[in-house]
């Protein structure tokens, strides 16, 4: 029983690297998409744009990496493995729709993810995202 506890903690452990990297690297790609740090955006500004757009890529990563490791529980390498590729493929493709909505909508994006009222736009990026992340979910499985 111990040596089962200490498997999953270790598994835990491990997934949740591959976790924090991917919000990580979710969180790198909405700061190259915003003009202007992040951070300050967010925390500083409060603006609202920016954070339903991290919000919507945290929320993205969170359910593709939770399905692929759900799916993979009996073999922890292709679980770690597959949770990697599938949480890569969710950003790529999230930073994709986002490039996509910006090539045809008039003005540019990015811009009015850093204006300071709530943009409508925001909304339709941010559901693209979590869209996607159902979409990569469903064919985990």
């Amino acid at each position: 029983m111990l040596q089962e506890l200490l498997t999953g903690l270790l598994a835990a452990v491990a997934y949740g690297v591959i976790g924090v990297a991917m919000m990580a690297l979710g969180y790198l790609l909405v700061d190259l998409a915003t003009p202007g740090k992040l951070r300050d955006l967010i925390w500083v500004r409060r603006n609202p744009n920016a954070a339903l757009l991290l919000v919507s890529g945290l929320l993205g990563v969170g359910i593709i990496l939770t399905t692929a490791i759900a799916a993979s529980a009996d073999d922890l390498v292709a679980g770690l493995i597959g949770t990697l590729a599938y949480g890569i493929l969710g950003l790529v493709l999230m930073s994709l729709s986002f490039l996509l909505i910006d090539a045809v909508t008039p003005g540019k994006l990015g811009d009015e993810l850093a204006a300071a009222n709530l943009h409508p736009a925001s909304w339709v990026s941010a559901t693209a995202h979590v869209v996607i992340a159902v979409l990569i979910a469903a064919a985990i499985w």
